[in-house]
């Protein structure tokens, strides 16, 4: 029974791995995220769950071991100077009062002084400053070799290129590329008008400008820059660095670097909890997209003297805001042919806008998924926002509905090619005429499809076809 318990916890592990790997490689690497930050972080919970009943199963390819992230072959590989870290995330205030428990452990001091940040959803940059000149900038890439975009980081009109007043011979300042959340509809509106594919939050707009092979390109981008930390220091002879965190970031801006106006440095749970709050009651207030707030102990010597793991500093957690809801209406649901002959209804919606991010359209990838989520087109349902990623639908709410609702039925007929579809293991249909090499075609009785999907898209609306 042991090893059958074992064996079934070790499949689980290896997928859970896997998807949380392929994950990672489409928001960093491809900047184009398929999994929302809630799923991601419950997956991830549970590889650090199994870890520690089963330590054996970490390899080197465990999401816990490495921050994600690789460096894309168009660009310049770049060392960094130090290691380019993550955080531990929490998901609740409980957690959080854990965390704080164990540094008052560890440092023996029951009300540490740390500093309350908020938490940008940018791409992370490191900037190398040598005798006060920028000599390179670079994307976090794997936490220890970058992507050189320092021709495109000259473009940022935020990041300066000479730092004023006395200098360290050479010192690596982290910080976050973002898109302002201000410019992000024109943004996105102008990319329709032009034709061009729009993005699906600003974290996105930001790391697809910041990573142009053309630093023309990325300054004709609205972004802008905010520091947040320092990775190596090499102070010289006149520069006497600062003992804390916010002496840190009041340095930086003395320099002329632009830091987050909303740190703060406070102690006590409570205070801690208050800030949270605020920052949380006004996070679609502020210039930048954020999801969540990092809290950081000050003191730079206790710091030190905790450490970090082989991912993440031990004297600095990252809480994380909840998801956010917001209602839109089922307007029709489409059955879309793919490559190898596979059938998948997809949701069409009302546009469904929470700042910074606007959803239209959501693949239910199973028929029973799709009849789970939303059995009409009229039902109201949610778009829940978990933090960076694309919004998801939630179950429906009929006491939502504003108009009849049509039942849906998956059609027995490929409308592109004509033959029957066949339904396999009770979730999904393929066309067997597309698992024959058919070219697809729109059917003459298809209803009108938009410009953006694929020729063998079909509408199931009220006129089309039905299965019985």
């Amino acid at each position: 029974m042991a090893d059958s318990t074992f064996e079934t916890t070790r499949d689980r592990y290896n997928d859970l791995v896997d998807r949380i790997n392929e994950a990672r490689t489409a928001y960093y690497d491809r900047d184009s995220p398929t999994l929302a930050d809630a799923d991601y972080d419950r997956m991830y919970r549970e590889v650090e769950q199994i870890e520690e009943r089963y330590p054996q199963l970490r390899g080197a390819d465990s999401p816990t071991m490495s921050v994600g992230g690789s460096v894309d072959s168009g660009f310049s590989e770049v060392r960094h100077l130090a290691q380019m870290m993550s955080l531990d995330d929490v998901f609740s205030l409980e957690e959080l009062a854990g965390w704080e428990t164990r540094m008052a452990e560890a440092t023996g001091i029951s009300d540490l002084e740390m500093t309350t940040e908020v938490k940008v959803d940018g791409l992370s940059i490191n900037l190398l400053y040598e005798n006060g000149r920028l000599v390179r900038a670079a994307t976090r890439g794997d936490g220890y070799v970058g992507e050189d975009v320092t021709a495109n980081a000259r473009t940022i009109a935020s990041i300066p290129q000479t730092l004023t007043g006395t200098v360290p011979a050479r010192i690596e300042v982290r910080g976050e590329v973002y898109f302002p959340v201000s410019d992000f509809a024109a943004f996105n509106e102008a990319r329709v008008e032009a034709g061009e594919k729009t993005f699906v939050n600003a974290r996105n707009a930001a790391a697809g400008s910041l990573r142009q092979k053309d630093p023309a390109e990325t300054a004709k981008r609205p972004l802008a820059m905010v520091a947040h930390g320092i990775g190596f220091v090499e102070a010289g002879e006149d520069f006497t660095e600062p003992t804390t965190q916010m002496g840190w970031y009041e340095q930086l801006r003395d320099w002329g670097l632009p830091v987050s106006p909303y740190t703060r440095v406070l102690t006590g749970r409570e205070a801690i909890e208050e800030r949270i709050a605020e920052i949380g009651a006004d996070r679609h207030g502020l210039v930048h997209e954020i999801d969540g707030v990092v809290i950081k102990i000050n003191d730079l010597d206790l710091q030190r003297s905790l450490g970090s793991t082989s991912r993440t500093p031990r004297w600095a957690a990252a809480y994380k805001f909840p998801p956010e809801e917001v209602h839109t209406r089922l307007l029709d649901i489409r059955v879309q042919v793919g490559r190898t002959g596979r059938v998948t209804p997809t949701g069409s919606w009302n546009p469904c806008w929470s700042p910074a991010r606007t959803s239209r359209a959501r693949p239910c990838t199973t028929r029973r998924r799709l009849l789970a989520r939303a059995s009409s087109s009229a039902i109201s349902s949610s778009c829940a926002r978990p933090g960076t990623s694309s919004p998801r639908s939630s179950p429906p709410s009929r006491t939502r509905a504003t108009a009849p609702s049509v039942p849906f039925v998956m059609p027995t007929e490929c409308p592109p090619a004509g033959p029957r579809s066949s339904r396999r293991r009770k979730a999904t249909s393929t066309c067997a005429a597309r698992t024959r090499g058919c070219a697809p075609r729109r059917s003459p009785s298809a209803s009108p499809t938009s410009a953006h999907d694929p020729p063998w898209t079909w509408r199931a609306s009220a006129t089309s076809p039905r299965s019985p």
